[in-house]
């Protein structure tokens, strides 16, 4: 067996796990890593501007492909500015594996120049983290820890690499099979709690099918849309569920939570059956705990035996992959009549139709809802990445999932600043493909720089900016909730303002920055909306440019709020549905 060092092993290790895309950026620790990439023309090394722009554009490319996202980082800074891309693909179940370079091992804890314990820093927002100490552990650690970030409930590994250890020389083995003591993900599905699950359904007048983005991971879309089509039982989902049920299928009746339609959050508190599958219920569904599905028995499939019963007491759990379960059911289901509850879905329907979501804008003002409305006509099946904050609710409301449409978004963390990197991981995984950025201005600003990276990578990303003027979300709740003081919020604000925010007395002053301005400056492409008829030629002028980004900035009025919202500290159907 020939000897090679650690470096050369990492990148062998690569090629086995089937990776052609890495996100790194160099530094000290990792420049031998680097130097053994560059001698390999199979792997295409990605550099963005800044590591957090480099794991957001990783954690796009794994949720768009489904694949695992690779990472490369140096040590100390390069390592720390991982953190938020890090906790935002483990809140949201996205498999990554982050290698990170380390300060040689007998320098280690000696305040060393770039040093950080990342993996002390990390081991909360990780699925796994692992410094190497050894050069014989090293092959086996990195199989290790692609099979820990793609299996069980999917999340970020980090692997902690010294540049000594990397450098040694040792077995040019990779091993081919795992076996990790204690880790022994269960995807094999509990047939009596499935039989119990099907008794409680068709014993139900009011049953509701709540989709989680567990659903999703699993490529569960068509399984779950035949189950709810045989049995004839409305579906609603998190906005991490939202497309995996067409969203204009008969039986979907929209998201729920805070931001959920009156429809939607009305079957929550109505139903008599809630059979949830692949949702953590945190408290931006749920509302007050209390109140949710008050009237419910409640059926949970969750791969996660810890989310079981963890937020929402539980009634039938059933712990198991959720398309293994869901094939499971629909065994059973397809054996079975339909559910007879028309009056039901009719109750639903009407609550649709008498509360849709819609907006209202002054006449010839842009809306929110113009401009994705026209995304869903403008693009035939794009992947639509979102920003977080008003940008984020209006899309989870108003895209239209179909096909091979995609909507992905940071849900558990809310992380401002993702969703424009994250749009380059996406075209990058999946070249030919159309893909749109939605932010808002203030998410927009936070990892700008990744127009440099999406310009010399030639991604014909369409990136909207929804500008208000302000830092959106935050001055919803100032408006409802804090008497209109708009306490650190305005993105216009300068010094000379002195707190006078009366136009009439004090003119706002310019926006900063220019926009268009700007992302000419980078190379790329500019344009302005001011009105609603130049939204659809603003499109085609994107569209048309296929070598390289097209930032959009609509220009919105500040007062256009997201509606509906649930009540803080309310109970899931107590919605505010305007002003």
């Amino acid at each position: 067996m020939g000897k090679i060092t650690g470096n050369q092993l990492l990148v062998k290790a690569l090629k086995e796990e089937g990776v052609d895309t890495v996100f790194g950026y160099p530094g000290a620790c990792v420049i031998d890593i680097f130097d053994e990439l560059y001698k390999d023309d199979t792997i295409d090394v990605i550099l963005p501007r800044h590591e957090q722009g480099l794991i957001h554009a990783a954690d796009g490319y794994a949720r768009a492909t489904g694949k695992v996202g690779v990472c490369l980082a140096t040590s100390g800074p390069g390592a720390t500015n991982l953190v938020t891309g890090i906790a935002t693909a483990n809140y949201d179940s996205v498999p990554l594996v982050c290698f990170t370079g380390q300060v040689a091992l007998p320098l280690i804890g000696n305040d060393t120049f770039q040093e950080v314990d990342i993996v002390g820093v990390t081991r909360n927002v990780a699925k796994f983290v692992i410094v190497v100490r050894n050069r014989a552990d090293l092959g086996r650690i990195i199989k290790e820890a692609f099979y820990i970030a793609r299996t069980g409930k999917p999340g970020p590994v980090l692997i902690d690499l010294p540049k000594d250890v990397m450098g040694t020389f040792g077995s040019e083995e990779y091993p081919d099979s795992v076996n990790i003591r204690g880790y022994k993900p269960n995807t094999k599905v509990h047939h009596g709690q499935v039989m119990r699950a099907m008794k409680a359904l068709h014993k139900s007048k009011k049953p509701l099918f709540l989709i989680g983005g567990g659903t999703k991971i699993a490529g569960a879309h068509k399984e779950m849309t035949r189950l709810a089509e045989i049995l004839k039982v409305p579906v609603v989902s998190t906005i991490m569920g939202r497309g995996v049920l067409p969203t204009d299928h008969p039986l979907y009746f929209g998201n729920i939570g805070m931001h959920g339609n009156f429809a939607a959050n009305e079957a929550i508190a109505n139903c008599d059956v809630l059979f949830s599958i692949g949702t953590r219920f945190n408290d931006r569904i749920t509302g007050k705990l209390g109140t949710f599905a008050s009237k419910a028995k409640i059926i949970h499939i969750d791969i996660d035996t810890a989310a079981i019963s963890k937020n929402v007491t539980v009634d039938i759990p059933i712990v198991a992959d959720a398309k293994e379960a869901i094939l499971d059911i629909l065994e059973l289901a397809q054996k079975e009549p339909a559910l007879n509850v028309e009056r039901w879905i009719s109750m639903m329907e009407s609550w649709q139709k008498s509360h849709p979501i819609k907006m209202e804008g002054a006449k010839g003002n842009l809306t929110p809802q113009m401009i994705i409305e026209a995304i869903n006509k403008d693009f035939k099946e794009p992947i639509v990445v979102t920003d977080v904050g008003q940008n984020q609710m209006w899309a989870t409301q108003y895209v239209e999932l179909h096909g091979n449409r995609q909507l992905l978004t940071s849900g558990g963390l809310g992380t401002m600043g993702y969703g424009f990197p994250a749009a380059l991981g996406a075209c990058i995984g999946n070249p030919g493909r159309e893909v749109v950025c939605i932010s808002g201005d203030g998410g927009a600003q936070m990892n700008i720089q990744e127009m440099a990276t999406a310009v010399v990578q030639e991604l014909p990303v369409v990136f909207c900016i929804f500008n208000n003027g302000y830092l959106g979300m935050v001055r919803q709740w100032q408006d409802l909730f804090y008497n209109r003081r708009f306490a650190s919020t305005c993105l216009k604000y300068r010094k000379s303002c002195k707190g006078n925010c009366t136009p009439e007395n004090h003119p706002c002053p310019p926006y900063t920055p220019d926009f268009v301005k700007l992302a000419e400056s980078y190379g790329a492409q500019g344009i302005r909306v001011t009105k609603p008829e130049e939204i659809d030629a603003a499109f085609e002028k994107a569209k048309e440019k296929t070598d390289g980004p097209t930032l959009i900035e609509f220009i919105i009025d500040s007062e256009q709020l997201v509606f509906p919202m649930m009540k803080t500290g309310g109970s899931i159907n107590e919605m505010i549905m305007d002003r």
